[in-house]
């Protein structure tokens, strides 16, 4: 049942007081929370919105502008809280009403800023209007805010189209008539547990701009929209002829994402988000093919801010790495938008792992270094939870503890975006390191102890101290955030730009390079050793200098 908005639950002077600030989005480094992830306060094994509240704290210390929540919504927990059943109730698993409102609040007071998940997409077949959907006959109205088709075959025994789900297998499931025979096939684009809406609907419209004010008013910042490309599919569900069909997800544009007509309903979000006062904001998740194609979500009529995806899955290659920067800002300069850059999320292998190939002390190295690189490029950055610990992917996960629902699909996703989802170690020399009293809903590795955030504090080599301190320096250099950037003269291999009193240099080889010293350094990913004018710069290594 959805829970009530309390007479008490308003933005009050501390919501005023951290939307000061004009444009705050265009440089913001915002921190993924994944909440069942973060930090448990009654035991059960799995973080809650009261632990994020009693650890909003060390957010603040950290440095960073806001957190954006993942799913906390009354779930089945089908796909970790993307399958939602209602969008205006806390699921118990992770409290209740009053405990958004309090950590709301609380954030606001520190001087930050709250982002939601929003999941537009598709509902639970929980929802009440997919219940209603299947106790509704065909052509029926309630049918209508989901799609429903009758099969092909003779006997309707063959899906309506060949799209596949993104987590494998078919993106048609069949119902069962009330007398037992088989029925109409729904589409869900991911778990059959995840209906998909269909936004052609206008019923469907407005309940999600009820949804969104119903947290605007209770005093978010702004959505994080998931799968922003996907909501509108293209006229006549047309067969795609292609098999392997998730490959293609963000390679061309698919008869089920990145449809033009996606942009009228983010053009709708924006005037409802530019209703409200202190600047709220809308992220697109939204894998285009393109750098152009992405821009278009963030036009000045539209959405604020889109995930950088092409920059996540650029190599450690610095040729590579600089043609996917150049092709990032060139985009979203052209509408006049920030760039976002972001290195891990909670759907992806965690950096230090992919970039160490089995190397996991060269993995760190890089990730240390690709950290120094995003915090240093122009716009907003994303710091996804535990990327600050320098946390590797887990991956030797039992099967029997897996919850990914890709996973037991078989030609989807890899399956195993567990790993990057294990709770967060904080304190503590055994499992759960601080995380709560009972244990964690994934089993945390041993050598995680020496990774923690307790371990970690105060210890200058280490990277949360490294992050504690680019965060610092970044709000107290001018030249960082927005703003332009300038590509230097640098060997192959090696990456350098200015900004207003800043010079970037990144070495991406396997060796030292020996460069001329830019100005003072300030800080390095690793020690450096200098020599009159020159400095030896180490391999898999970013220095930030100011001039």
């Amino acid at each position: 049942m959805t829970q009530d908005l309390a007479p008490s639950v308003r933005p009050d002077a501390a919501d005023d007081a951290v939307r000061a600030a004009d444009g705050w989005w265009r440089s913001a480094v915002i921190y993924q929370v994944y909440v069942r992830s973060f930090a448990d306060s009654d035991g059960d094994g799995i973080g809650d919105l009261r632990g994020i509240r009693e650890r909003l704290p060390y957010l603040a210390g950290l440095g960073v502008d806001a957190l954006w929540l993942t799913p906390f919504y009354a779930s089945p927990q089908a796909d970790g809280g993307y399958d939602v059943a209602d969008y205006r109730a806390v699921d118990p698993l992770f409290g209740q009403l009053s405990d958004a409102d309090d950590l709301v609040r609380e954030a606001h007071r520190l001087g930050l800023r709250v982002i939601v998940d929003i999941v537009p997409n598709h509902t639970s077949d929980r929802h009440s209007w997919f219940e209603e959907a299947l106790a509704d006959r065909p052509g029926g109205t309630a049918r209508e805010r989901y799609h429903f088709r009758p099969g092909r075959g003779a006997a309707g025994e063959l899906p309506p189209n060949d799209w596949e789900s993104v987590f494998g297998g078919p993106a048609w499931t069949r119902t069962t008539d009330a007398d037992g025979t088989p029925g109409e096939w729904y589409l869900h684009l991911f778990a059959s547990e995840q209906p998909d809406l269909n936004w052609e609907n206008p019923e469907v419209r407005e309940e999600f701009a009820s949804v969104l004010r119903f947290w605007l008013d209770l005093g978010v910042d702004g959505f994080r929209i998931d799968v922003a490309h996907g909501m509108v599919k293209a006229p006549g569900l047309p067969d795609i002829g292609l098999t392997e069909q998730a490959k293609l997800i963000g390679a061309q544009v698919l008869p089920f994402f990145d449809q033009d007509g996606v942009h009228e309903i983010h053009r709708d979000w924006r005037r409802l988000l530019d209703s409200y006062p202190g600047e709220r904001i809308g992220v697109a998740e939204a894998w285009a093919p393109t750098s152009e194609r992405l821009a278009l979500y963030v036009r000045p009529d539209e959405l604020h801010q889109a995930f950088n995806f092409q920059f996540l899955t650029c190599d450690w290659a610095a040729a590579e790495m600089r043609t996917v920067i150049d092709a990032s800002l060139a985009a979203t300069r052209s509408v006049g938008a920030p760039t976002t850059w972001v290195l891990s999320n909670h759907d992806v292998v965690r950096h230090p792992t992919r970039y160490g190939a089995g190397d996991a002390e060269l993995g760190l190295r890089r990730a240390r270094a690709a950290g120094l690189l995003m915090l240093a490029l122009p716009g907003s950055a994303y710091v996804y939870q535990g990327e600050e610990l320098g946390l590797p992917e887990v991956v030797e996960l039992p099967d029997e503890v897996r919850q990914d629902p890709a996973f037991f699909r078989g030609d989807g996703q890899d399956g195993l975006r567990d790993g990057c989802r294990v709770p967060l170690p904080w304190s503590g020399e055994e499992a759960p390191y601080g995380f709560g009293s009972g244990g964690s809903w994934l089993p945390q590795p041993a050598e995680w102890a020496a990774l923690s955030v307790e371990a970690q504090s105060g210890d200058p080599r280490s990277t949360l101290e490294l992050y504690r301190s680019a965060l610092a320096v970044r709000r107290e250099l001018p030249g960082l955030g927005d703003g332009e950037m300038t590509w230097l003269d640098a060997p192959e291999g090696v990456l350098a730009f200015s900004r207003p009193g800043f010079v970037c240099t990144l070495n991406t080889l396997g060796d030292e390079v020996t460069l001329p010293v830019p100005g003072r350094p300030v800080l390095a990913s690793t020690a450096l050793e200098f020599t009159g004018g020159i400095v030896r710069i180490p391999s898999d290594s970013c220095v930030w200098w100011a001039v």
